[in-house]
């Protein structure tokens, strides 16, 4: 039986931008076939990534965050830690689990800014649907 249920993760911080990864995902891939789970931030993503995966209910799971330099940590420690989290789950459940993240150098809250990036999250969205798909065919043609 082929698994048609894909798991989207969405980190909160900057939720006007990371949601429209969303929207670009349920372009490719329908709606009604996507659960969505949202978390405080991107550090939450891997360890729900990874238990989504494990329960053998989705084909893959995508996890969307923007990672900015806020003071606190530095934002390439975190974006680092984070898409290694993500595919050590992939890796451990054996489910495609793919990382939507941004995490640029200079971003500042303008609205300019924010509509480069919302607009690239969309793209974002795309590909990792598009790339949710092609492992999926992949790893059938291989089955077979």
């Amino acid at each position: 039986m082929t698994v048609t249920r894909y798991a989207f993760i969405k980190a909160n911080w900057h939720s006007h931008i990371v949601d429209r990864a969303l929207e670009g995902f349920c372009e490719l891939i329908p709606a009604s076939q996507v659960d969505v789970f949202d978390v405080p931030g991107a550090f939450e993503m891997p360890l729900l990534a990874r238990d989504l995966a494990q329960t053998g209910r989705y084909a893959a799971v995508a996890a969307a965050a923007f990672v900015v330099d806020g003071g606190i940590y530095r934002h390439d420690f975190v974006a680092s830690a984070v898409v290694d989290g993500l595919m050590r789950a992939g890796m451990d459940s054996g489910v495609p689990v793919l990382s939507v993240s941004l995490t640029p150098h200079h971003y500042q809250e303008t609205a300019h800014h924010n509509a480069i990036y919302e607009a690239h999250f969309v793209e974002k969205g795309r590909e990792a649907a598009n790339a949710a798909l092609m492992i999926g065919k992949a790893r059938a043609a291989v089955a077979a």
